[in-house]
């Protein structure tokens, strides 16, 4: 019943993604143009609703699927490692046209080209596993 609840949370969000134009490339490139406020409203809105998520999961002990109580460590600030980390998010974010969030919206809208992208993200991602250790955090 859980797996059910989340597949149908993954199709409301694709949903909204499609529908907000979240997905569209001419946005994310008028986003990075500073051409148009439509893109930052809508990561506004989810990073105060994703603070509001996180505010009330701590208050209320809310449960992952395995019945665990979700934690948040504490983390130590590393502006350095943040800023790297965000300058290479935010260059494949502009290089793609596509965030991490609705690249598999992208393939259920049937643009199967992001299936490079997809494949470059989990190489990065191998990549970053593997030099983890080497790295500032």
């Amino acid at each position: 019943m859980r797996k059910l609840l989340i597949l149908i949370g993954g199709i409301i969000f694709g949903i909204i993604m499609t529908k907000s134009e979240a997905i569209s490339w001419f946005r994310i490139q008028e986003m990075f143009r500073f051409q148009s406020i439509h893109m930052y409203g809508i990561i506004g809105v989810a990073a105060v609703g994703g603070a509001l998520m996180v505010y009330l999961m701590k208050k209320f002990k809310f449960k992952n699927i395995d019945g665990e109580v979700i934690q948040f460590p504490d983390k130590p600030k590393t502006y350095y490692a943040s800023l790297l980390g965000g300058s290479l998010f935010g260059l494949g974010w502009a290089m793609t046209g596509a965030c991490p969030g609705p690249l598999y919206v992208l393939i259920g809208n049937g643009y199967l080209v992001i299936i490079v992208v997809i494949l470059a993200a989990l190489l990065g991602t191998y990549t970053y596993g593997r030099l983890k250790s080497k790295l500032p955090h």
